[in-house]
Order: C-alpha cells, then structure tokens, then sequence
C-alpha cells in the first residue's frame, strides 16, 4: 500500500444527492481532471460514478468505451468513494425490509426510545417511522448479577465486560424457529438482533444468528457485534439501520463492480466511511455509511489547511442546496459515537458534523412582521424560482438579485429544453410582489417608514439565513468551552463560498479559507484518507492499578486483531498505526468520555484518569472531587497509512491578476461594480481587495467590501476579514423586519446555550441526562423575552418568579448577585424546581435579567425523591425558599444555602421535623452549574450590547415581544372562526365564548369559560367556578396555569415564534384566589406541576377543539432508600386530531424528559425490568384513533420505598368530536405470593425483594365518529 504507479489513473468519487464529483490524477499531467455529473440521469446512464470513470478513460486512452461494455481495469491504480446511497435510503425510507428480534417484554422498545417527543410544540407528535416490518419476541432473559452475596453463587458468569451475570432464561431456538420461518414466509430475509445485556453476554445474539442463517436469511446484523456497548436502544437502533441499509449498500457495491473487467481484482477499491476512513467492499456496511460524503469534506479541508494555511482551529462549513454541514478540526478528529440521523440513532464511531436545515433551497417566507429562512426546502424540483420550474423564492433566488449568483456563469440547463439560463426576470417579479406585501406591512406599523427595495430585502434574507446558520456554528463550539473568533471558517460546497466573508464576519472571525477544489472538496477529500479499522469490547471496572492493567490486555489482543485485519489488506507493518482509548465516566453519572492514550513530553504513557479529568473540566467546567472514575469499554483504532495525494506547490507570481469582467453586486451600503477573476488564471501571491468575485469552477467565491483575497501557494484562497465589528444603530420607531428576525435568533440562541452550559456542567441525572431544566432571559421588568424549548411546564412560569424577586428586593440587587427561589408563592411551580436567577447590570444600570430552572432530584420532604403522594403541606414536601442571594456581590453563600436545605420548615402543630435533602453535594453542584449558566448568558448578552449597543438590544428586546403578541393575535383571530360552532356561543358580535371543564381523580373541578375578541385578536381565560384548594398536593401555582396556556397557545400557533411575554399579552388569565390552581402558600403543590398541569391543557385544548385529551398525565415514580433515589416519568397515548393519529409511549404536552435505558436502569438499580412496551388497544376509537399507553413492569431486588404519584386513573382521557375516550391508567403491585394488589393513583408502599409494581399508562382520546 502506499506505493504509487504513475502509468496508472487514480480516481476520487463522491456520488451525492444530486451531483456526483469525480477528481481524477491523469498520469503525465501535472493538474487534474474534475468532472460533475448529475447522479441520477437514467436517459444518459445508468451509474455516475461509472460513467466519469467510462468518460476519463476514453478521453485518456483515447479508445471508445461502450456504455455496454465492461471497465477496463488496467489503467485504473485505484477508486476510492463515498456515497449517499446509504443515506438516501434511511431518508426516504427505501432500505431493505427487515425484521426486529428482541428479547420477550421489549417488542416496542426501539418505537419508544428515550419516548421523548422529537418537536414540542407539534401536536399531531410525528415520530419517524420504523425501519422493521415485524417483530419477534425471543424466549431469554440474562440478569446482572448486583448484590456481593449473590455473586459468589454457582450460577452466575463473569460477561465481556467483567459483569458477573446470571442466565435466568436460556434461549429456547426451538420456539423461535417457527417465528423465524413465518418471516421467510412473508418475504422477509435480514434480520436486526437485539438482546438485554449482548453487549456483555453475545452468546445468545450468536445463537439467534446461527439459527437464522440456517433457515436462510441472507443478512443478520447482530446490535452485539456492531455496538458492543451498554444501552439496548441505541444498540438496537444501530442493528435496524445495519440490516435496513447494507443489503442496499451491497446491491450498490456489487452492481458497481460487476461494470468493471475480471482484473478489478488488482485495483485498490475503498469506500469512505462515517468515521472519515476507508474500508474495503466487503467490510463497508450500513450503520457505517450513513455520513460518507460529508465526512469526505472533513477529511478534505483538514488535511490541506490545517497546518499548512493556517495554524487556526478549523470550523468546516459546507452549505448545499438543503443543509449546511458544520464541523471542527483541530489538530485531530472530532468524534461522537452516537447521532441521530433521519429519525434513527446509531451507535458508531463517527466524525462530529451538525446539520442545519439550510441551505440554497431554503425557503423565503415573511410572517408576523418577521423574515424567515427555512427550515422547509424548496428541493432540486421544483427547486427556486429562477430554476423555471415554478417554485416558490429560496436562498438561491435572493443570492440572484444580489449580483453573488451569475447567470453568466450557471449551466443553461432550465427551461422545457433544458438549454435557458437562470430566469432573473420572473425571480425579481416575485421579489417585488413579496416588497409590495412587506412594504404594505411596515406602512401600517408605521406611516412614516421607509419603503424597502428589492435588493435590501433579498439582503435581509441572505443576512437571516446566514443567522441561522450562525447558531450550529456557535453551539458547536462553545459547548465544548472553545471561543469561535480564535478558528478560521474552511467553507465548501455549492453555495458555501458566497456567504463565507459574512459568515466569518458575524462569528467574529478574520480569516476564511477556500480550498481550490471547494466544489468537490468531498471527493478530493477520499484520496487523503486513510484505511481505519476499529474493534471495541465493554469492560465495566472501577479505575485503578489492577482494572488499568486488565485493559491494557484487552487493549494488547484487540491491537493484534486491528493490525491482522490491515495486514489482509496489504499494509505493511510501517504503515500501520494504532490508537488505543478508554471509555470513561464519573460514578453517578451518564456522560462518558472516550480518551485516546497519549505520551508526556518525556515520552511516558499519560494516565487515562489524569487525562479524563483534564478533558471533563476543559468540555463541562469543573470537575467532581472523590468520586470513583469507571471504565465502560476499551477501544482500538488501526490506522493503514496510505499517503495518496499531496498538495502541490506553485511557483509564485507577479504583475497584476487578469479581471475576467465586471458585475453589479449588491453590498450593504449599495451596488458595487466588481471585477470577477477565474481562479485557474491566478497564482500564488496575487492580492484582490474586496469587492471581488473568483470563479472556481461551479463556485462563486465573494470577497466582500472591507476584505481581501489571497491566493496561496498551494494554491488556495485566503480572505482577510478587517471589520470584524458590526455595531448596528437603529434609529426606527418600529422594528426593522429584518434584525427582527436576527435578534430573535440571537436571544433564543443566549437561552439555547444556557440550556448547553446547564447541561455541561450539571451532574444530576435529571439535568444532565433526563434533561429536566429550562433557562431564559427577561428584560429588566421582569418579562419574559426568550425561553428555550426545554420542558413546556417551565414556558413562561420564570417571569412570575423573576418579577416577585424584583419586588422583593427592590434596590438591594447589586453586581455579582445571585438569586436563590423555589417557593410556590414566590412565583415557583414545585419545590423540586430550583430557579436560580441572576440580574445583568450594564454601567451599574440594571438591563436584563437571566435564570435557569433545574429539577434536583432530593430537596427533602417526607419520601425520599421529593414526590411524597400523601404531602398535605408545603413544608412535607422539603425545602422550601422564597428568597435567598446563592452569591452576594460575587461570593458564594455556601453556609446560608446548606442551612435552607437541610432543615426545611417544619409542621409548628405537631413538632415533627421534616428531613432535609438526601443528597446534599449534588444540590450545591447543580446549583454552581445553574450559576455557571446564567454566566454565560451574561456574557453573550454584554456580547450583543457590545456589538449593537444597549439602546438597540432593549428595543429589539421589546420588538420581539411584539412580534409574538401579533403572532398569537392572528391565531386567536382564526381559532375563532373554527371553535364557532355549536360548542360556541356568541356574546357580543366581536366575541366568541367557549366553556369546558374536566375532572381530576378526586373529582375537583377544572372549569374553563374562554372568551375570544375575534375582532382584537384576544382572549380571556377565565377559571372560575374551578374547585377549592384541595387537602392533596395536587394544588397548582398560578404560574402553572400561565405555563399551560403559554404552551398551548404556541402549539396552536403552529410557526417558530420565539417564547416570550409577547404571547400573553394579547390574554388575560382570571383565577379564583382559594381555588387548587391559586392555591395557599401553605398547600401542597408538588403534584400540580405535574399532574394538574395535564388536566388544565387538556381543558385548553378541548376549548380550542385543537385535539383529543392526551394522557393527561407524567405518571410519577419515585424509588429508593437512605442509599440511593430514582424518579421517572412514564410517557403515554397523545390524543388524536383533526387529521392525525395519536401517538403511542409518548411524552405528551407539559413534559418532555427522557426515559433512562432498560440496561442502563438493570445495572445502576436494584431492579429487573420485566417489560416496557405498549399497552395495545387503549388509545380511544374515531375517525383518529388516539395513541396507547405504555406497560411497565419493574421487579424489586432488594426492599426500597416506591411512591407514584399519578392521574387519570379514575377519568379517562376525553375523545372529541365523536371520537372516544383513552383507557385510564391502572398502578399495580404484585406480592411475593402473586397477589394483584390496587394502588389507587397515588401511594407511597414500602415492598420487598421479588416484588413486582405495574403501571399502566393512559392512551390518548380519539376524534371523529369511528367509520
């Protein structure tokens, strides 16, 4: 390998979506051959990879090469692709049919997931489909072996890991060989395996293999083998996407090199892999293809800038027609081992690129007074409006009026003969028919406004797009606690190089980087590749002396198989390297990190535990004192040197570059008459000021005003960026339609990286793995101006909470405070939610506020977990705080804090004191993470003030309430006229009036009377004639219900509004004080949040006849003892629509957190988990039928105490319309002698080793009269 044959041809190819890109090295030619096809052209040729393979050899041996006829190979040295074949089909969902076999109990599990919803605010819940026709249950359990009495007994084995396990159900093939022939039977022949604990015990996957092959399945993919780590469900995902795609794969491969003649055999075939190395055919497999191309790009510019242009991190940006990939480099690969593509998870080492939908094709559309850019595509059919296919105005079509996309240089490929150029003309008539529209607008916002011209409105989007992709860019890096302005943007693709200078720009940066081959930088990209095989196995060990030399055996025999695997290959021993890493992860926590072995300076071998705190406090920001680091898996990557392509140098050049011609472009400040240059007539050295166009190829590379051009001598280009400022001064009275949007963009981004930050630097398994905060910024009066979508039950209710505060404090808020609360009556929702709260000061002028709600798993109360079912009082339920500076001018107040959460209130009647929390060291940690969060919403807030100046960032702050109050006004206006029907009843000729009401178990009342002004557009909730406060805890603070209705109210409006107080303004909420939804401070609340909540949005939306009931419920349970807490929701059926569905096992309305893996769960709890599937047939009937609920069934290994708190266990979940009402929930516990005891909705039980708790959750309501 390694060895170059310069007689021979070598040939690059990525075989995209629509173009396929072929680079190819010419013998005796000192430059290359680049060719473009489109990928599919069935008229011309049946595979374009073969086709610019078949077009180059013509052309170079200068012999006719049939279509017909075979490739000849012997001029051929090597090909090396990547394509999107297997991608293409996971989109579109045209892979192989393909079964499920899962182990007994587990049928829906991978249709669950982590059951959280995929978009919060879309009612109709759509999930991607299944990749699996049918489903087998296999006979077999494996059990962890947990407890040390037990380990010691006969039966239990040491698995993979170092995991003692115990086989409780050996794996009956007999009764799974009928199931399996019944598949044949059907059609179906490949089948994906998954089974509890494979990934530590394989022998039973291999069983089930075995078998299958015998009977004659043509391909198993076995989750053990592909992904042998902890956790079924990404496991499982990663063997449905294997089994899906590499039989497409193989038909591909097999078909490509059945086109070449017999001496194919000595030509070095390779194919590009996720993880952006190569692999031959027979090793090349589905779960691995999937980002092929993309990871072409990565390979491409790392390998030809980094190092060599600049000594700058890399920020790759690729920006097609659809998306944008965006990804970093910096000296080394960035890696993930898990993503989630097209709705399917997969579990693999592979290179980390974000995709962001936008791109070229990204639609243009102006609503509520907003541009907005995508995220729907206009596609390559009908495509934009200058394609003469009768689509509508994308990204591409701005980039025409602006003088960055030149007819002159697009292929004539338009029109019914494909032979007409881009269509300017009609491009700028709907341009002006959309300014008529936006002008018309801005007049009634303001008489005196301006109108906008066609060409400042084509800017407008072109500068909201370039925000939107922005925020990927921002998020990616500074969640891993690196500075974007300190990396040099490579940008790449079709239509990357028009926006790069801009891009750059706004991120802060001054260098950006154009490869010379930009356009077909993912081909170029396969030959600097190199050949990458991997091999992993999970060890589950404590880190120390003895677990680090055991995995540094394995590490040796896992070597060994690597360097066979390369040696088959061909590679030498001097070609081959390896990298050796531990999986590791703090004790008590999910997130784990894959540390590579590295050497000091004086040449030792680092230590993997010195590394993994070095590496967790640079990505999370501190790290955990005495806390046990574990291993969970040793991983080995061979690397097969191939060192193909090299950049080549030019000699440098002198006098003045020649300008090709002169265009018109539309800059910022007005047209520009800019030269345009090619950049095969440039040389290294030559300097072009900006304004300035270079052509390369099928790129259109802008140099922008107040930048300069570079050509390199590798002959590359290099813009200079020199105003890296941006200060905006706007003087309007009304918002500007365009930084409207911006600004929207920038403050949903600050919540969205607090959210980050929080995530990072918690350590709680609610915060950082269930994902159970939320983080906002208000404006200095306390109103709400961006809540990120984090859990819907916190929307809107942290404005009451920072506005009491501000009542309180008043003048007492100083620099370097820090606000502590979680008091109901101090605007909270339940104890357990913890806001911390931070003022922003601005020249000692107090100018925003910034906070952050997490839900901390133990403040106290009277069960562990803080979720006592039988709480009558606040004080039972913990620590309560209605007001307490965390930091005070800068100092932490840890004595003061400790003492609030320690000795909570108690009961003055009967002396008993309440305990305070279980698990102090993780409140104060979470509660550093939470301040850590607010800092970094600060900072970018002083970033923005910075760039804008504070007098422009509070009006947008206001404008952007604005925009969602007309937002909501335009909904009420038309809800109205579709709630106008017989369950309305009109007062006065302006107004509508709807009553609803539903029960809770108790049978309190939820009494709604909405009254709609269909002429203003607004709305009174009125809830009187709704119950007293109840002697439960199912009591509601009134920031619920303002939660509720936030949420309710985005959902309807159906657009990408940001979450503010801008939405309650157009409503006024009317509760009765005493009612359980303005309850007392003294009243229990901790199941408001998280039942009533339910119950008050299912009233919402009944009123608004929007859908069926949900389950009206989050299903509570909490489990523990002195040692140990564990607290879940448990998903169910979402209610039916108008015109869809209800969803199954889903997180409905006003939660959305994560449901921790069936593996994960058995081994960090004393648990064996029986079954967690759909409860079949118990979403309500109609015309939709609603979604059913979920089973869960969980045995109890050691005594602990359970408490589940939940509802619609007496009142069903509502249909509408006709349609019939979901099951109610049931809650079971099974005793040791097989009794089926009744819980009731809420209980806290005491149970004993071997017994079993049911819950079975709601379905959803169904809508319209069944057919």
């Amino acid at each position: 390998m390694g060895s170059i044959k310069e007689e021979k041809l070598r040939f690059c190819i990525d075989r995209g979506g629509t173009f396929t890109d072929v680079y190819a090295e010419i013998p005796g030619r000192l430059d290359c051959q680049v060719m473009k096809l489109l990928s599919v052209d069935p008229a011309n040729y049946d595979d374009a990879p073969i086709e610019g393979i078949r077009r180059i050899l013509e052309e170079y041996t200068g012999e006719m090469i049939p279509r017909s006829s075979k490739i000849p190979t012997n001029k051929i040295d090597w090909i090396r692709m990547g394509t999107t074949v297997a991608t293409n089909a996971l989109l579109e969902r045209k892979g192989e049919r393909i079964a499920l076999c899962v182990t007994r109990g587990f049928r829906d599990l991978l249709q669950i997931g982590n059951q959280a919803r995929p978009h919060i605010f879309d009612l109709t819940v759509t999930k991607p489909s299944n990749l699996y026709e049918e489903v087998i249950e296999v006979d077999e359990r494996i059990e962890l072996v947990l407890d040390k009495e037990e380990q010691g007994s006969d039966s239990s084995i040491e698995g993979i890991s170092g995991e003692l396990i115990r086989i409780t159900k050996p794996l009956d093939e007999e009764a799974l060989r009928p199931s399996l022939k019944a598949l044949l039977d059907k059609g179906i022949s490949c089948l994906a395996v998954v089974l509890m604990h494979s990934y530590t015990y394989p022998q039973h996957e291999i069983l089930v293999e075995q078998l299958a092959l015998s009977l004659g399945f043509k391909h198993v993919s076995l989750s053990s083998a592909l992904s042998p780590m902890v956790r079924a469900v990404p496991r499982g995902l990663t063997a449905s996407v294997d089994a899906y795609l590499t039989p497409v794969i193989k038909e591909y491969l097999s078909g490509f090199i059945s086109r070449f003649d017999e001496g194919l055999g000595k030509v070095n075939v390779l194919f590009m892999q996720s993880d952006g190395g190569l692999a031959p055919e027979s090793r090349f497999s589905g779960h691995k293809a999937v980002l092929s191309g993309p990871a072409g790009g990565v390979v491409g510019y790392s390998q030809t800038l980094f190092g060599l242009e600049t000594t700058k991190p890399l920020i790759g940006f690729d920006m097609g027609g659809t998306s944008t990939d965006v990804s970093r480099y910096a000296g080394s690969y960035e890696q993930v081992l898990e993503t989630q593509i097209a709705g399917a998870i997969i579990q693999a080492p592979q290179l980390d690129i974000n995709t962001v939908a936008a791109g070229g094709g990204s639609k243009l559309k102006f609503q509520f007074g907003a541009f907005r850019v995508g995220p729907e595509s206009v596609g390559a059919h009908p495509g934009p409006v200058c394609y003469r296919k009768g689509g509508e105005l994308a990204v591409t079509d701005a980039n025409l009026i602006l003088g960055t996309v030149i007819p002159d240089y697009f292929p004539s490929i338009f029109g019914p003969n494909e032979d007409q150029p881009l269509d300017v003309k009609t491009t700028r008539d709907e341009f002006d028919k959309l300014a008529k529209r936006i002008n018309s607008y801005r007049k009634g916002q303001d008489p005196s406004a301006k109108d906008m011209t066609v060409e400042e409105i084509a800017l407008g989007f072109v500068n909201v797009a370039n925000e939107t992709m922005c925020r990927p860019i921002r998020q990616l890096t500074e969640m891993k606690g690196h500075e974007t302005r300190n990396h040099a943007l490579a940008c790449f693709g079709g239509a990357g190089p028009q926006h790069a200078c801009a891009i750059a720009r706004s991120l802060g940066m001054n260098e950006v980087l154009i490869h010379r081959f930009c356009g077909i930088l993912s081909a170029y990209g396969m030959g600097l590749a190199d050949v990458i095989e991997e091999s992993q196995e999970p060890y589950s060990a404590v880190y120390g002396h003895e677990s680090v030399l055991e995995a540094s055996r394995r590490e040796s025999i896992l070597m060994e198989q690597v360097k066979q695997k390369l040696k088959d290959q061909g590679f030498s021993d001097e070609n081959v390297t390896t990298e050796t890493y531990l999986n590791l992860r703090y004790e008590g926590t999910d997130t784990a990190i894959m540390v590579k072995k590295s050497k000091t300076e004086d040449g030792l071998e680092s230590d993997y535990a010195v590394e993994f705190v070095k590496m967790f406090q640079k990505e999370y920001g501190f790290k955990l004192q005495n806390r046990n680091i574990l291993i969970n898996d040793v991983r080995v990557r061979g690397i097969g040197v191939t060192n193909i392509l090299n950049p080549r140098e030019l000699e440098p050049v002198s006098g003045t570059p020649q300008v090709e011609g002169r265009y018109k472009v539309y800059f910022g400040n007005g047209w520009h008459e800019t030269p345009l240059f090619k950049l095969e007539n440039l040389g290294y050295g030559n300097v072009l000021p900006g304004p300035a166009i270079i052509m390369n190829g099928n790129s259109t590379v802008i140099v922008e005003p107040e930048c300069k051009a570079i050509i390199t001598k590798y002959g590359n280009i290099k813009i200079e960026i020199y105003s890296v400022s941006t200060t905006a001064k706007i003087n309007e009275k009304v918002a500007n339609v365009v930084q409207l949007s911006i600004f929207n963009h920038r403050f949903m981004g600050i919540a969205e990286q607090m959210g980050r930050t929080l995530q990072r630097t918690s350590i709680s398994t609610n915060i950082k793995e269930r994902l159970d905060f939320s983080c906002a910024l208000f404006g200095p009066d306390g109103g709400l101006v961006a809540n990120a979508p984090h859990v819907p039950v916190h929307l809107g209710a942290m404005s009451s909470t920072v506005r009491w505060q501000l009542k309180f404090w008043g003048d007492n808020l100083n620099e370097g405070d820090v606000l502590v609360t979680n008091h109901p009556s101090a605007g909270g929702s339940h104890l357990p939610d913890i806001t911390v709260i931070t003022p922003v000061f601005n020249n000692r002028n107090l100018v925003f506020f910034v906070a952050s709600r997490g839900h901390h798993a133990e403040i106290g109360g009277i069960t562990p977990g803080s979720m006592p079912p039988f709480s009558r009082f606040i004080w039972e339920e913990g620590a309560a705080i209605k007001a307490f500076k965390l930091v005070e001018k800068g100092i932490f107040q840890e004595e003061g804090i400790v003492k609030l959460l320690q000795f909570p209130c108690s009961d003055d009647e009967s002396d008993h004191k309440i305990p305070g929390t279980r698990r102090l060291p993780d409140n104060l940690s979470d509660l550093r993470a939470q301040v850590a969060a607010n800092q970094r919403g600060i900072s970018l807030i002083k970033e923005l003030i910075e760039q804008y100046g504070l007098e422009t960032v509070q009006a947008y702050m206001t404008h952007v309430q604005s925009n969602a109050e007309e937002a909501v006004r335009e909904m009420l206006k038309s809800v109205s006229a579709r709630v106008a029907g017989s369950s309305a009843d009109f007062g006065e000729k302006d107004s509508v009036t709807i009553e609803e009401e539903d029960y809770m178990d108790d049978g309190s009342v939820i009494h709604l009377k909405l009254t709609i002004n269909t002429e203003k557009g607004e709305a009174l909730f009125d809830f009187n004639g709704t119950s007293p406060e109840v002697y439960g805890n199912w009591n509601a603070p009134e920031a619920v219900t303002a939660a509720a209705i936030i949420y309710c109210l985005r959902c309807l409006v159906d657009v990408d509004i940001p979450l503010n107080q801008g939405c309650l303004a157009p409503v006024k909420i009317y509760i009765p004080k005493g009612s359980f939804l303005s309850p007392s401070d003294k009243a229990a609340v901790v199941g408001g949040n998280v039942l009533t909540s339910q119950r008050i949005t299912d009233v919402v939306f009944t009123a608004f006849q929007a859908c069926a009931c949900s389950q009206g419920c989050m299903n509570n349970l909490t489990f523990g003892d002195n040692s140990f807490g564990y607290y879940e929701t448990i998903g169910g059926g979402s209610g039916a629509g108008p015109t869809w569905d209800g969803t199954s096992g889903v997180q409905c309305h006003m939660t959305n957190t994560r449901m921790t893996d069936p593996e994960i769960f058995e081994q960090r709890y004393p648990v064996f988990l029986h079954k967690f599937g759909l409860r079949e047939n118990t979403g309500g009937d109609g015309l939709h039928k609603g979604g059913d609920g979920l089973v869960r069934e969980i045995e109890f290994r050691r005594p602990v105490t359970v408490s589940v708190l939940s509802e619609r266990r007496v009142h069903a979940p509502r249909g509408l319309k006709g349609g019939k009402d979901g099951a109610h929930g049931v809650n079971y516990l099974i005793t040791k002698d097989k009794r089926q005891v009744y819980l009731g909705g809420k209980n806290t039980i005491e149970v004993q080793a071997g017994e079993i708790l049911q819950i079975l959750t709601p379905g959803g309501g169904g809508w319209g009269s069944p057919l």
